[in-house]
């Protein structure tokens, strides 16, 4: 019977070996990454036991890029990708140019022709999406000046991706002229025009208005189905009206829906879907790989990991310090840009379809990707080390705004979201002494330009505690909606200021027992204080007015 299922299964299977094997690789501290690549290995065609549908997997890790562009755009404006395009876009032409040659020159040094080395080495020059903003989410960098680059730097990338994905075909059929190639490329940059026209036009009043109509209906549920389909049917329609890649609609639908009040609810709601569908990413990345191309061209694969790993990485560092940026901003940018994922899966599967590559350039591609995403987890932490430094050190000296907090007796409030927001603003009108922590730089600035205390930074870093004044504070109010990130704030907390009155928010009773476990006073789950004042309502109800 299950057979009939492919589907159910390739799910099943690819998220039970994924949560096993990253369970693993966390305990043995390496990233998780590496445990949901190895889960795609095991349930891949190369390895003994079940096989997994490598075809349905990769359409399920289509829909993950789909919702991380989505909410890359919740948090990206329009405004935010016009302030980095003088270096996003000469910095990814250039850097993608050098990639290019660089892996041209290392397939026709394999033995092959000019056009295949070429078609490698541009599968080689386009960093994966997902695992760029894994990498700036994990260390808190995604809305700072090197996350707005480098998201920037992968837009220009992913337009570059289109043109190729149009010119591919034309040469894979048979010889064009400059003339024929020429005019494919226009089209392909006259539908993009046109559907950024649209979105502009018409999206940026009808998803922020269709999203605040169904808000209005009090339903949870239907409002996450509405983030949704907005999400996957923006991206969806963009591809079969324009030619647009998946990514680049649903992130052209979150740069949207930015200007709207719910944005910050959209990317919360849709949170646990993202995380759910990247993981399926490197499960059927671990699915397409052969493992034995490591023994039979084992140089090959040395040097086309070292193109991508440390090549790109020199090109883009040099790049971006050449545009007067700092060491710290340019190590982040080429780190982030130190690996290859869907784009270049994409480029060799339809070199192989029109006999462009031979299989073994397709494995070399497939076993690079693997490695560098792999390797890309410790090289970032690597690399942003200083920057993330620096940006906890600005929100301490003042180049951000506000000297260190200096109070006593105040209340500290973790995150602006949808509850932060509401505890800060119910303590400032009751003229209470309140610091805001988060590490959105965009609500940092707003708070501070209606006259009220914030840091900006990570509240799990000690640094930013202390410059929020931890020590001196009587409450911190957690309002991070995860449990688990709450608890690592809510231990760092006690262990800096044991006298400190800590409040956090849980969804169940076994986020009240670990949030107490890690040094809670309180924790609210909100169905439990709704319960308690309607039956306060019950049992003791006010007069009706006159």
């Amino acid at each position: 019977m299950l057979h009939h299922a492919p589907l159910l299964l390739t799910i099943a299977a690819g998220l039970v070996a994924a949560f096993m094997l990253g369970f693993v690789a966390q305990k043995a501290k390496l990233s998780p990454i590496v445990g949901y690549l190895a889960a795609g290995l095991l349930i891949g065609p190369y390895t003994p036991g079940f096989v997994g549908d490598a075809e349905i997997a990769t359409q399920l890790s289509e829909i993950g890029v789909i919702l991380l562009m989505f909410g890359v755009g919740l948090h990206f404006s329009l405004k935010d990708l016009l302030s980095v395009k003088k270096v996003a876009i000469p910095g990814a032409v250039v850097q993608m140019t050098l990639a290019t040659v660089l892996g041209t020159l290392l397939g026709h040094w394999l033995g092959w022709g000019w056009g295949p080395s070429l078609l490698f080495g541009l599968a080689l020059s386009v960093a994966s999406t997902v695992v760029m903003l894994r990498a700036l989410e994990d260390r808190g960098l995604l809305d700072t000046r090197a996350g707005h680059i480098a998201i920037g730097w992968l837009i220009v990338e992913d337009l570059a991706m289109v043109a190729a994905l149009v010119i591919i075909p034309v040469v894979g059929q048979g010889a064009a002229s400059p003339a024929e190639l020429a005019g494919e490329v226009g089209l392909a940059a006259v539908k993009v025009a046109a559907f950024v026209a649209v979105m502009v036009l018409f999206g940026r009043r009808a998803i922020p208005w269709i999203l605040a109509r169904t808000a209005d209906t009090g339903s949870r549920e239907l409002f996450t189905l509405g983030v949704l389909a907005l999400s996957l049917g923006v991206a969806v329609g963009a591809a079969a009206l324009f030619d647009v890649s998946f990514a680049l609609g649903a992130f052209f639908a979150g740069t949207i829906l930015k200007e709207s009040d719910l944005a910050h609810r959209a990317a919360e709601d849709s949170q646990p879907l993202r995380d759910t569908f990247a993981v399926l990413f490197f499960v059927s990345v671990g699915m397409l790989v052969d493992p034995a191309i490591v023994v039979e061209r084992p140089y090959a694969l040395i040097a086309t990991v070292l193109a991508i790993v440390v090549g790109k990485s020199i090109g883009a560092y040099a790049l971006v310090r050449l545009l007067k940026y700092s060491k710290s901003m340019s190590l982040v940018i080429a780190a982030s840009l130190a690996q290859i994922g869907e784009f270049s899966f994409i480029l060799v599967t339809l070199g192989g379809q029109y006999d462009i590559l031979p299989d073994d350039a397709q494995d070399l591609v497939l076993a690079g990707a693997i490695l560098s995403i792999v390797i890309n987890p410790a090289l970032f932490a690597w690399a942003s080390r200083s920057y993330v430094a620096k940006v906890t050190d600005d929100a301490t000296s003042g180049e951000t705004g506000p000297i260190a907090y200096v109070g006593e007796g105040h209340a500290i409030v973790v995150t602006y979201g949808r509850v932060g927001r509401r505890m800060a603003a119910g303590l400032w009108a009751r003229d209470m002494a309140c610091v805001v922590i988060s590490d959105d730089e965009d609500h940092v600035n707003e708070i501070r330009s209606e006259g009220h205390d914030a840091i900006l930074g990570n509240a799990v870093r000690s640094k930013v505690l202390r410059a929020a004044g931890v020590e001196k504070a009587h409450t911190a109010l957690i309002g991070i909606p995860d449990p688990i990130q709450a608890g690592a704030v809510v231990a760092k907390i006690r262990r800096l200021s044991p006298g400190t009155t800590i409040v956090a928010r849980g969804h169940h009773q076994v986020d009240v027992d670990y949030l107490t476990e890690m040094g809670a006073d309180r924790v609210y789950v909100g169905v439990h204080e709704i319960a308690d004042l309607m039956v306060a309502a019950a049992v003791e109800p006010e007069e009706p007015s006159a």
